[in-house]
């Protein structure tokens, strides 16, 4: 079996769970809205973040069934980014499917992902736990600081790997460990407990995105619905590509610079990079990286005692470096 499927076992019956509480909590006053919305929350995501504050509130020993609830409120936040990113990127395709302002008005595409924004604050406090308001409301900022600043770096030849590990914390990690530590919140757990989990969260989070900058060079896009190569045709720089650029010989990096700089770069540019991304071990080195996070993950975990949840999260951790989509 594999680790995907071991995982998917676990919490199979929680998946479903998570799906009838998604379209139960969802309640717009609007059919467009819920339109617009279940365009993208039922197209197949993977469920992570609400997956993760479950089995972060199960691991410290909450299961009364209130984590099911509460854990929409990242899937939600995690699908309004989504609406938002696709607008801002002009991207085609989300999931395998056409991307939402390109079914829709960008204009109702961009209130839509506003209305899940409104939907965790309204879950959250429903909680009447201060702690898990003010985490989830604080999450929505810095985000936000994290797709400003990805737009800013666009294009940016000298970003270096301190400022784009700073934008993939604020962007992906920072939801994650959020959804970790909410879980352990909702559990009343010790601070060590509320720690540990916030800081696997972060570990996990960087290794995800990791992996998923490493899929845009190295991955079959019938398999993740994107093209290859769509971060760099964006003028995203991600980690394999600043490494490439780092090693790269004084006759390749400034052939590198102006493909990337030029918005109609030909296939054959984008192979060019593409070849010395590999060849300079800027995907060795992401894939490195990546791993280096998921092992600071698994160690958090030690302050659990053993349990089903606990083996699972270190799978997840696992998982989120080895995935192919």
């Amino acid at each position: 079996m594999s680790l995907k499927q071991e995982i998917f076992e676990f919490v199979e019956r929680d998946l479903a769970d998570i799906e009838k509480a998604l379209k139960s909590n969802l309640n717009p006053y609007l059919d467009l809205v819920r339109d617009v919305a279940s365009h993208l929350l039922f197209a197949g995501g993977k469920r992570l973040r609400p997956v993760l504050m479950v089995l972060s509130a199960r691991v410290c020993g909450c299961s009364n069934g209130e984590e099911i609830n509460l854990s929409t409120v990242f899937e939600y936040l995690h699908a309004a980014t989504l609406l938002h990113d696709d607008i801002v990127d002009g991207a085609e395709t989300r999931r395998g499917k056409i991307a939402a302002h390109k079914v829709w008005d960008p204009a109702e595409v961009v209130l839509t992902g506003d209305f899940l924004l409104s939907r965790t604050c309204t879950i959250a406090a429903d909680t009447d736990k201060l702690p898990i308001i003010k985490v989830i409301t604080n999450v929505t900022g810095v985000m936000s600081e994290g797709e400003i600043q990805q737009l800013l770096y666009k294009k940016r030849l000298d970003l270096s790997e301190e400022q784009y590990m700073d934008v993939i914390y604020r962007k992906t990690a920072v939801l994650i460990s959020a959804a970790c530590e909410v879980g352990a919140l909702l559990a009343d757990a010790p601070q060590e407990q509320v720690d540990a989990l916030k800081e696997y969260g972060r570990h996990l989070g960087i290794a995800f995105q990791m992996a998923d900058d490493l899929l845009d060079y190295v991955a079959d896009p019938k398999v993740t619905g994107k093209a290859i190569g769509a971060d760099l045709a964006e003028g995203k720089l991600t980690l394999p590509l600043i490494r490439a650029l780092e090693q790269s010989d004084a006759e390749t990096r400034p052939r590198m610079e102006r493909i990337i700089l030029d918005e109609y770069a030909s296939k054959e540019d984008f192979a060019f990079v593409l070849d010395n991304i590999i060849k300079s071990g800027g995907v060795d080195y992401t894939n490195q990286k990546a791993q280096e996070h998921v092992a600071a993950a698994k160690a958090l975990l030690d302050v659990f005692p053993d349990c089903p949840e606990k083996d699972v999260l270190a799978k997840v951790a696992d998982f989120a470096a080895q995935r192919d989509s």
